[in-house]
């Protein structure tokens, strides 16, 4: 087992990641004071780790109960959440209940914002069961749920007591949603990480074959980085915006398409290709590492092509974004491997980048 740190004072946390980790006892033990426990899961995942986990936390001597919701981001809505709240208050949950998200990035994000209101705060642990949970959504606390109008756009940070990375879960995990996972791999390794970046293109076809040591070393080096970003930057002020490359454009297919049509990693990983292209347009990038991006992207079996939207409805889409100001969309350019820059465009080059990549 790895462990890695966020450091953020009396909100720090630690991340472990292993093989075998949901029936480990004493990885719960430390992060649970109450007398309760609320597992939220979905249905996809409860009959594969339901069991293993609650056999986990029986020693412990606590209440347990379990919520399971409908699987998939077409779900990420109040009404969802509100099953959440019903259960809590069912079951006469109070503030030292600890809620365990056992599931994909869905799961976590509603689970931690269920925490951050339930009576104005309860903790809660992540047990992230797909790639894209374990390297990026469970990490750093960003919790919420989707408006139709926008992704992510209800929300609050609330930090975890621990994330428990299995990756032995990652067996079960469908081809897409792996693929779903490399795209947030990749977009790390393309901001923070030229050396990492590299490593992605010597072992990609061992992490399209989930080779242990490959995928452990991948989400090590993910969760290091991003547990630094946000160890500088908790609640995306500034630094912590790098992390949305290839977002901006990838949350506009999401709610162009509605939730759930395409996984928010292939959403991402085409996103990533269009913020490439944009960023050699503006004579930042030089087209050659913009190739070496879209193979990369491509080698996972990604969409390289967005969908035709019409330039309009994604600019319309692109405005209706947590970094856009005044109306003025935002993107986080790249400027070089690990180097980004954060800057507004001017809607001539914009168009040209979706007339190419839709």
């Amino acid at each position: 087992m790895i462990t890695v740190n966020v450091d953020l004072g009396d909100r720090s946390y630690p991340i472990r990641i292993g093989a075998d980790l949901i029936g480990q006892t004493e990885l719960f033990a430390p992060h649970i004071a109450g007398s309760s426990i609320t597992i939220v899961t979905n249905e996809t995942v409860e009959p594969l780790y339901g069991d293993a986990l609650r056999a986990a936390l029986a020693p412990l001597g606590k209440q347990v109960s379990t919520v399971v919701l409908p699987d998939g981001e077409a779900f990420k809505h109040w009404e969802t959440l509100n099953a959440i709240f019903d259960a809590l208050l069912g079951g006469k949950a109070d503030r030292k209940t600890t809620l365990i998200a056992l599931g994909g990035g869905v799961i976590g994000d509603m689970t931690g914002f269920a925490a951050a209101c339930y009576m104005r705060g309860v903790p809660f642990i992540q047990v992230p069961t797909t790639l894209l949970s374990q390297v990026d959504s469970s990490v750093g606390g960003k919790t919420g749920i989707n408006h139709p109008l926008g992704k992510n756009m209800i929300g609050a940070f609330h930090q975890p007591q621990a994330v428990i990375a299995d990756i032995a879960s990652l067996r079960t995990l469908p081809e897409r949603e792996l693929a779903a996972g490399l795209a947030e791999i990749i977009k790390t390794a393309a901001i923070a990480d030229a050396a990492f970046f590299e490593w992605l293109e010597q072992n990609i076809e061992a992490l399209n074959r989930r080779e242990p040591a490959a995928l452990m070393h991948a989400v090590k080096r993910s969760c290091e980085v991003k547990a630094s970003v946000v160890a500088a930057d908790e609640r995306e002020g500034g630094l912590r915006a790098i992390l949305n490359f290839g977002h901006t454009f990838g949350h506009a297919i999401e709610a162009g398409l509605g939730y759930g049509e395409w996984l928010h990693g292939e959403a991402v990983g085409c996103g990533m290709v269009m913020a490439a292209d944009l960023s050699v347009r503006l004579g930042l990038l030089d087209d050659a590492v913009r190739r070496r991006l879209v193979a990369l992207i491509e080698a996972v079996r990604l969409p390289t092509r967005a969908p035709a939207l019409g330039d309009s409805r994604y600019i319309e889409l692109m405005k209706v974004d947590k970094k856009a100001e005044a109306g003025t969309i935002k993107f986080i350019l790249l400027k070089q491997l690990g180097e980004t820059l954060i800057t507004d465009v001017a809607e001539p080059a914009l168009r040209a980048t979706l007339a190419a990549c839709l």
